[in-house]
């Protein structure tokens, strides 16, 4: 069995390949566009080539999801690592959440579809819960008094707003918003009730 493709002068992990092929389907077309058999096409390789890694379409999207996750933790380490001060890292963070959000919109949605992604045997709670423990330890370090309940508050609002902002309903209530400005504004909100 193939277990390696050569693409572009190099020789990748097959299941490597599939997973790249099965994001830029989900660039191109959504969710619907990402299919075994799709996926196998754009690789180049035979229909039944992807089952060997991914034995359901729904194991499929959640290693393309898994790959987002570990896209996204990475840009967040790098965030905090480019600041020293707590909050200027809370800043940093949800701005790079936002970002991602942005310029992998297709991808940022199937990651958080657990209701589409549950039962593929792919335990995405081990991806996302992490990210949020790191939000979390960040508010303590910025003094928060209950971190995870300010973790919380702002993950639900950051990701609000780039749902809103994908779907561009966010302009229609409250039109070029400055996103600097309002994280700030919501971290600090959230960091008054320091203990």
């Amino acid at each position: 069995m193939l277990d390696t493709v050569y693409m572009s002068g190099e020789v990748q992990p097959l299941r490597v390949r599939l997973i790249d092929c099965g994001r830029e389907l989900l660039d191109e077309g959504g969710i619907d566009a990402v299919g075994l058999r799709a996926v196998a096409r754009h690789a180049g390789v035979s229909h039944g080539a992807p089952r060997r890694y991914f034995p359901t379409h729904k194991a499929l999207l959640a290693a393309i999801a898994a790959s987002g996750f570990a896209e996204l933790s990475a840009e967040l380490r790098t965030a905090i690592a480019s600041e020293t001060d707590p909050v200027a890292r809370l800043r940093q963070i949800a701005h790079r959440y936002l970002s991602f959000a942005r310029t992998h919109r297709t991808l940022f949605e199937l990651m958080f579809r657990h209701d589409l992604l549950e039962g593929s045997g792919e335990d995405l709670r081990q991806h996302s819960k992490p990210l949020f423990e790191t939000v979390a330890a960040l508010a303590a370090d910025a003094g928060a008094a209950d971190p995870h309940v300010v973790a919380l508050n702002l993950w639900t609002q950051l990701h609000g707003v780039a749902t809103l902002r994908a779907t561009r309903s966010i302009e229609v209530i409250a039109g070029d918003i400055d996103t600097d400005g309002f994280v700030a504004q919501l971290i600090d909100l959230h960091l008054r009730a320091r203990g």
